[in-house]
């Protein structure tokens, strides 16, 4: 087959063009300028991440343990690299070299565009779709926030339902590369909750398509294709062989694994789990975004409500500015929101315009998938179904922020609004198209028009306000209903226009696109400038944030082995003290299930109680027992250098008691923390470990790499050392003299060992199977899959040769 150039190349390649230019031209100071956009979560990992990235740019190495957060965890989910590795390759060759993390919404773009292709749909058409996905506020507002793997997570699911769709239709090679390539680089990423939203959708298409294929392709036909996506699925699994057996070992020991305590349940309590939960009514963002109020903290024009209630006060014009300037406008059901879910009103428009012109297939599959999704997003909004899946769905409950199902939404809503509208252009049926216009044109009429009679714009926050000023803020967000309902109509109006006068033949079918593709990208272009904008992006934010203070330089001046505790950070709020110090807090999402059972039932209360006491002017340092075990030496309360406190209790590197205290469960040995004096007395728990006797001697630690602890032990009498380093027991070998040895758990989290009388060296090495025996299959599946890739592409191009 010939490629012509016009037919064949040149739209795609001013596709991927088109693509790339919003991507630079909206970016433009992070691409010309070198500025970083300001993430506070990407800060937040920047903190918890210094010492593995120090140690793998001193050594060469990985750096399999961090102890710079929650006195020590596993580095899987926060830096791990494998060498020989090609997906970093992979990303920067795809993206045509675009930083991380914009080049996952360039990546985004194309791959929605060749999912819309594989669909039939024209190529400017599905431009226009693809624009609308990637650039949607979802993506935006996870973008400046920090969320980067979520957002590369996402902007990979075009590919994978793009080869799983070509593989139904017969091109089963490219179709089960594409799978494997998009799978590949969504595992690389490690957002598991978005890869279980992808694994959603992949479901219902998939069983939609049997059920439709039945028939015509027989038992045979549909197996061949199902074992082809089997192929490209565990090439996937093989190409992140490392990544997924350490989140694999990893996941039963953290706060997403089975519950420690006995009175505890497993994966996560609900509260938490649907803390985020979209409200029912919050939906409507989708058509008009600033249904809700916008965020939790938006600007509002000039000489709104709000300002002229606060003139009236007599307010002070820097303290009106600073309100104005971040109002708490949002009155929906989410604790704080950073901006409304948005996709463009259109793709709604056309969505809608699917239920009248979208081939039945496509309709069902794309509508279930936005139907379900809306519902798993409205969390404890929707009680009685969410509950039960939270309860009977394997792996559901290991997950949290269900309003991020929207993402599943905002991926299905342009596909079947692409869809419909290639069918109508091809059937030129009006009445499909007035129907659709009619419905959302009419829903965006009535909220501009009648919106206050309908709600009373009332929020959580107005309960930190006074009565005038709640008054006010009402008013303003009544007029941002309104005025954003009116620009809502004022597009679907336009995109109705665009296509009843191609339908009419007024119009070609290059201006129909043209203006489709300028109408989405000024749409979702304005919302989203309101909260990633010039003012976002900074020169180097990291530099500022984590500028060594007075307090830190005292600190620093200790060079021996120990840990802070951030009063100004608290225990998991924070992991700026962790860029330089071994912390007792930090900032994860998947903390050691042991951990975080100490913070709830021990350390917070010990730590009330002693700033409690502090503040009356009475330092108790021997009532911390739990923190003073985990060799907590300084204690933080402001960046000043008299703001840090030396704790002199703490109980050092290692230690030998004179008692040991035998539990025979987690919760009596949890309840013995606060009764033990933790420096004389350990715990153990003899139903897992036996009978320990106690010794004499000292314990010394003599050298530190966050892989390896060595020791010097003088014992007097044999028995048992208790280590202040976080239990772990996947991947930690213990040896006394170069004998290995069994690491006992005592304190309920920390490490024990027993020690024979007499000289010895202890050494401790974190050296996981799950990393170490995974590194070399992993290498070698993904160059399978760039061969299968490349076979793929050539076996398509060949028969469709054979066709012409």
């Amino acid at each position: 087959m010939k490629l012509q150039f016009q037919k064949d190349i040149l739209p795609h390649l001013l596709g991927v063009i088109l693509f790339y230019l919003i991507v630079v031209l909206y970016f433009s100071p992070m691409v010309f300028d070198g500025k970083i956009i300001f993430q506070s979560d990407i800060l937040q990992w920047e903190g918890s991440a210094k010492e593995v990235l120090d140690y793998r740019e001193a050594t060469g190495e990985q750096a399999l343990w961090t102890n710079r957060m929650f006195g020590g965890m596993p580095s899987y989910f926060i830096s791990l690299e494998f060498a020989g590795d090609i997906t970093n390759l992979l990303i920067s060759v795809l993206t045509l070299g675009l930083p991380h993390p914009i080049n996952g919404l360039f990546f985004g773009m194309l791959g929605m565009y060749i999912l819309l292709l594989s669909f039939r749909v024209r190529p400017i058409f599905a431009i226009a779709g693809a624009i609308a996905f990637s650039f949607n506020t979802y993506n935006l507002l996870s973008l400046e926030a920090g969320h980067n793997a979520k957002i590369w997570a996402v902007c990979l699911i075009p590919l994978i339902l793009a080869g799983i769709h070509l593989a139904f239709e017969r091109k089963q090679i490219l179709g089960a590369a594409l799978l494997a390539l998009g799978l590949l680089l969504q595992l690389k990423f490690n957002h598991l909750q978005i890869t279980y939203y992808t694994l959603i959708i992949s479901v219902i298409y998939v069983a939609i398509r049997l059920v439709f294929d039945w028939k015509k392709e027989g038992i045979g036909g549909l197996s061949k294709t199902i074992g082809f996506l089997v192929i490209g699925a565990l090439l996937a699994v093989g190409g992140n062989l490392g990544r997924l057996a350490t989140a694999l070992e990893y996941s039963p020991y953290s706060t997403r694994g089975q519950a420690t305590l006995e009175t505890a349940s497993a994966g996560l309590d609900k509260d938490y789990a649907f803390g985020w939960s979209n409200g029912i009514l919050e939906t409507l963002t989708l058509v008009v975004p600033d249904f809700y109020g916008g965020g939790s903290n938006t600007p509002l024009p000039k000489d709104s409500a709000s300002e002229k209630a606060l003139r009236a006060q007599g307010l002070d014009p820097a303290q009106i500015n600073g309100f104005i300037q971040g109002a708490p406008t949002y009155w929906g059901d989410q604790p704080f929101t950073g901006g409304p879910i948005y996709g463009s009103v259109i793709l709604v428009f056309l969505a809608v315009l699917g239920i009248w012109a979208a081939p039945k297939e496509s309709l069902i599959t794309f509508g279930t998938i936005i139907i379900l999704s809306l519902m798993l997003s409205w969390g404890k909004n929707l009680a009685w179904f969410n509950y039960l899946l939270f309860d009977i769905l394997p792996g559901y409950n290991k997950f949290r922020a269900v309003s991020m199902a929207l993402g599943m939404t905002l991926f299905a809503i342009p596909i079947l609004g692409m869809i419909s509208l290639e069918r109508l252009v091809k059937t030129k049926e009006f009445k499909p198209l007035l129907i659709s216009g009619g419905i959302v044109a009419g829903l965006t009429l009535i909220l501009a028009v009648a919106s206050g009679a309908f709600f009373r714009f009332e929020g959580a926050a107005d309960a930190n306000f006074p009565d005038w000023l709640v008054t006010a803020m009402k008013t303003d967000r009544k007029a941002m209903l309104s005025s954003s309902a009116w620009k809502s109509f004022a597009f679907v109006a336009l995109s109705i226009g665009l296509i009843y006068f191609y339908l009419k033949g007024k119009i070609s079918e290059l201006i129909l696109g043209a203006g489709l593709i300028a109408l989405i990208t000024i749409d979702v272009w304005t919302i989203n400038r309101r909260y990633l904008n010039e003012e976002s992006f900074q020169g180097n934010p990291s530099r500022q944030f984590f500028a060594e203070t007075p307090a830190e330089q005292s600190i620093a001046k200790d060079q021996g082995y120990f840990r802070v505790l951030p009063l100004t950070e608290g225990l998991t709020q924070g992991a700026r003290t962790s860029y330089r110090f071994n912390s007792l807090g930090g900032y994860h999402g998947a903390k050691l299930r042991r951990y975080q059972d100490l913070v709830e039932n021990r350390l917070q209360f010990e730590l009330q109680e002693f700033v409690k006491k502090a503040q009356e002017g009475t330092f108790d340092w021997e009532s911390i027992g739990t923190i003073n075990m985990l060799n907590t030496k300084y204690l933080i309360a402001g960046s000043e250098a008299n703001a840090v406190f030396e704790n002199p209790e703490a109980n050092g590197a290692a230690w030998i008691p004179t008692e040991i205290v035998l539990v025979t469960s987690n919760q009596t040995e949890m309840d013995q923390l606060g009764q033990i004096n933790t420096k004389i007395q350990a715990t153990l728990n003899t139903q897992e470990f036996g009978e320990v006797k106690a010794g004499s001697g000292q314990v010394n630690l003599t050298s530190h790499e966050p892989n390896e602890l060595k020791y010097q032990a003088e014992m007097t009498q044999g028995g048992l050392a208790v280590f202040s380093e976080i239990y772990y027991p996947e991947g930690w070998t213990a040896t006394i003299d170069g004998k290995e040895a069994e690491i006992l758990r005592v304190n309920y989290l920390l490490r024990g060992l027993e020690i024979p009388q007499g000289s010895h060296e202890i050494v401790f090495t974190f050296a996981p199977a799950s990393y170490y025996s995974t590194k070399t299959p992993m290498v070698i599946f993904q160059y399978l899959i760039v061969l299968t890739l490349i076979a793929g592409v050539f076996v398509t191009y060949k028969k469709s040769d054979a066709a012409v």
